[in-house]
């Protein structure tokens, strides 16, 4: 084996290694099959998106994938989310096509920001488990200094949030044999 194939089986192995341990995260549509977005509720389902996600696992990395017309998302706080409002949420967006990165374990606060939304029932809580310590899964962020750690970039994804285990084995297959 050349010392050029030892460099790159040894780069191979360290980024298999940090995949393994980053683990990978996965997208989720909200409401995906009980709603066409993220919408008001039909008043006979109010509590559409809370049974949503407590169906769903959710880990630190994952993402949110909110569709909506004419609405907003915003991340507050868990007093915010019992008033159904906030002056200065911890993330906003009212672009149609939000993608949220859930960065860390503990609990997040949805709501619409649209005025009478809310009440409505277009709010969701999610709990993200930290998978590294499953004790720690019942870890809540209602304090304000998590939820400040909590504002968000809404287009942000990870470094090797996109690469998938089989892409890297493409990519080693490809690599060994050009280095040969």
């Amino acid at each position: 084996m050349s010392s050029s194939s030892k460099v790159f089986l040894i780069l191979f192995v360290c980024i298999f290694s940090l995949l393994i341990l980053h683990g990978t995260s996965t997208e989720f549509e909200v409401g995906e099959k009980l709603t066409k977005g993220w919408e008001v509720p039909l008043p006979k389902h109010p509590h559409v998106y809370n049974e949503w996600a407590q169906k769903n696992r959710f880990k630190v990395n994952d993402t949110l994938h909110f569709r909506y017309k004419k609405d907003s998302v915003m991340v507050v706080t868990n007093s915010e989310y019992d008033k159904c409002g906030s002056a200065q949420p911890l993330f906003f967006s009212n672009n149609g096509d939000t993608t949220f990165v859930l960065d860390r374990p503990g609990l997040f606060y949805f709501i619409s920001g649209v005025t009478g939304h809310c009440p409505k029932g277009q709010k969701m809580i999610v709990k993200v488990l930290d998978v590294e310590n499953s004790s720690d899964d019942d870890q809540q962020s209602g304090n304000q200094t998590a939820a400040e750690d909590t504002k968000k970039k809404s287009d942000a994804t990870q470094a090797l949030g996109h690469w998938s285990l089989p892409s890297f084995m493409v990519l080693f297959i490809v690599g060994y044999h050009i280095m040969g």
